[in-house]
């Protein structure tokens, strides 16, 4: 009889234990629910299709994980540090070459990984902002050329560009032919480039101006996506790496990663399925193929999630 009090007691107490464990299972999952649901992340992007695209995909991931979302769009991409820094936005999506050059003021490195531990701890000495893993896509610079001119004349490196530069007219964008990471860098690595001619036209209309046989070679963005038309267009090679990597990466304020540690490895996930290929296509859904960036971004978050 007594062994018989002794397991019931035991019994009785294993239960008791087991609800007051779940009582404060629940009640800690629903303290964390309300802590994700307190306050918004604000994502900021900055204003070209690209950022926009990958921002929003950000943001469909937050939410997708019970996150409230703010999101903060077309920001100047000239202001759009200062907003993480003066706390108006939590996070966005950042180049690692951008990060090196324009706000760390670094000399050029064209290695990835080193471009990108020096962004990382720079950016957390300086600004108490957390760089997670980049992505594989990398947004640099490039030439793009006729694609008819490039097979006349064999042409797939720079340097096979700068050999026949006097038999090419170049669509600039004016600012290129001065800045150091543009014209000047060029010639210090490739030697000069005489163009048969030169002449400055808007970037926007870059690829019309090559469609219409008005020019040859023109500056370009490696992700752009009218590069998937390459029956009409050539991405030459930059086969004395002359460029540093422009590889996008969240960068995202410390205290929000205290606050929610989750972020990251969602973040993460997001920027393990972005490369090269995969971003140009995005951005031609939008800027070919005239789609909606949230409709592209949503499709595309969609065929990624868990």
């Amino acid at each position: 009889m007594k062994r018989r009090k002794q397991i019931a007691g035991g019994l009785l107490a294993l239960i008791i234990l087991t609800l007051v464990g779940g009582i404060w299972s629940w009640r800690r999952y629903q303290a964390t629910q309300m802590s994700k649901s307190s306050m918004p992340i604000r994502i900021g992007s900055k204003d070209f299709t690209e950022n926009l695209i990958v921002a929003e995909i950000y943001a469909l991931a937050l939410e997708d994980h019970g996150y409230r979302v703010e999101r903060v769009s077309h920001i100047s991409s000239s202001l759009i540090h200062n907003a993480i820094v003066s706390n108006d936005i939590d996070l966005y999506p950042e180049y690692t070459g951008t990060g090196l050059l324009s706000i760390l003021g670094e000399k050029m490195e064209t290695n990835s990984d080193k471009v990108y531990e020096t962004v990382k701890n720079g950016y957390e000495k300086r600004f108490q902002l957390t760089w997670l893993k980049p992505s594989l896509a990398n947004d640099s610079q490039g030439l793009v050329i006729r694609t008819d001119v490039a097979k006349k004349l064999h042409i797939q490196t720079i340097s096979d560009l700068q050999a026949h530069a006097n038999n090419l007219r170049f669509a600039s964008q004016g600012e290129f032919d001065e800045r150091d990471d543009g014209l000047p860098g060029l010639e210090k690595t490739y030697g000069p480039f005489k163009w048969k001619s030169s002449n400055v036209y808007d970037n926007s209309l870059k690829y019309s101006i090559l469609a219409n046989n008005q020019a040859d070679v023109s500056p370009s963005y490696t992700t752009e996506g009218q590069l998937i038309n390459t029956d009409q267009f050539t991405l030459l090679e930059d086969d004395k790496h002359f460029w540093p990597p422009y590889n996008v990466a969240p960068v995202v304020r410390d205290d929000v990663l205290a606050k929610y540690p989750d972020v990251a490895s969602i973040l993460n996930h997001v920027s393990a399925t972005l490369d090269t290929k995969t971003v140009t296509q995005l951005n031609a859904k939008v800027d070919v193929d005239g789609q909606d960036y949230t409709k592209v971004a949503k499709a595309y978050y969609e065929s990624i999630k868990d």
